[in-house]
């Protein structure tokens, strides 16, 4: 991920072509009464969210006027709750503001496993297909027999067999890929695996990558950003609004205002625990609540839940440096976060996210 500061030249150049409707938080925002229950989905174009008010809903303000410092304290660029779809708290720090385009790293892969599903709703993908059937044979430098033994459902569950270890699991070419273990049988998070993806989705829509997010997802959610190539990846950024789109999409379990860009069954698969290996794990989504969890790099397998401090119910798409958007459909809420590091680089889950949570626990008075 070292590559991505060299991206924003680039960047700058797509923003100027579609940038998302947002700049300062002054004039963006229409206060409202307490939420009714239903979800509210911000329109696709103009300025407007509407806000919940924190004191309305019963925060306890006090807890949330300390929550600022300390996430500048983290190294945060960008911090949004939304509370029924509106925005209860929102904050740019630094010269970061609500148009600046940052980097999602991995949270970006929950984007991709929402994709596969509208792939798989059109009848283009079928998870249980080897993919080499979309992409070819070869893909691999595993014996022809081991490969064609992964399916797409083991690129989108991190069980592919493919070996973590290499000396760089972002890459893509065949003698990097390489066998471990049988299909299905070893959880691992490989970066390079997860990758291919990619290139199964644009095979079976005879579409880029990004031409195919911005048909599918993009343009039916109002969000702003793109997908960039970096070295053998491709990397979404946006900005935090954007981003908190997306959360919102997933909140709502695929459908976006009446909008259902994915079956209910896809859904309900993304964010239930996708194997017996990692409990914690979906579709490319991190999920809490579980009896157990396995983090990447790591084969050991923890006991208890993701994020103790959190609800329960909630499912996160987590990201390099503590990109992160966490959703809990219990709470009505959605939380995300972009910036750098806030502390020991992790490729997923970390320590912020159990500081984080312990803070908004008492902020909220739930859970």
């Amino acid at each position: 991920m070292n590559r991505l500061p060299l991206l924003f030249a680039t960047l700058l150049f797509f923003a100027a072509c579609k940038k998302p409707a947002t700049d300062d938080t002054n004039n963006r925002v229409v206060l409202t009464t307490p939420g009714t229950g239903a979800l509210y989905f911000p329109p696709a174009t103009g300025t407007n969210w509407d806000a919940a008010d924190p004191r309305l809903e019963g925060w306890d303000t006090a807890s949330l006027n300390t929550l600022a410092p300390w996430l500048q304290s983290k190294n945060t660029k960008a911090f949004i709750i939304l509370k029924q779809g509106r925005i209860a708290y929102e904050k740019y720090f630094g010269t970061f503001t609500a148009d600046s385009l940052w980097y999602w790293a991995s949270a970006g892969k929950t984007a991709t496993a929402l994709l596969t599903g509208i792939a798989v709703k059109e009848g283009r993908v079928n998870i249980n297909d080897r993919v080499s059937q979309y992409i070819g044979t070869g893909w691999t430098s595993a014996p022809l027999a081991k490969e064609n033994a992964i399916t797409v459902r083991h690129l989108l569950t991190m069980t592919s067999g493919l070996d973590d270890g290499v000396a760089d699991d972002e890459c893509t070419t065949p003698a990097c890929l390489q066998y471990k273990a049988d299909a299905g049988t070893r959880w691992a998070y490989h970066n390079g695996a997860h990758t291919k993806l990619h290139n199964v989705l644009e095979s079976a829509t005879g579409q880029s990558y990004n031409a195919w997010w911005t048909a599918k997802v993009k343009n039916r959610t109002g969000m702003g950003g793109v997908w960039v190539m970096s070295g053998y990846n491709e990397i979404y950024y946006s900005n935090a609004r954007s981003m908190a789109r997306f959360g919102l999409l997933l909140l709502n379990r695929g459908n976006w205002a009446g909008d259902a860009l994915v079956d209910s069954s896809w859904f309900n698969a993304q964010v239930s625990s996708s194997q017996s290996l990692n409990l914690s794990y979906g579709y490319l989504t991190w999920l809490n609540g579980k009896s157990t969890a396995m983090v990447p790099q790591s084969q050991t397998v923890f006991p208890g839940p993701l994020v103790a401090s959190a609800p329960a119910d909630l499912f996160a798409a987590l990201g390099k440096n503590d990109q992160k958007i966490y959703v809990s459909p219990a709470q009505s809420l959605v939380v995300i976060r972009l910036g750098e590091s806030a502390g020991p680089a992790a490729l997923g889950p970390s320590g912020f996210d159990n500081e984080l949570w312990t803070r908004l626990r008492t902020i909220l008075h739930s859970w």
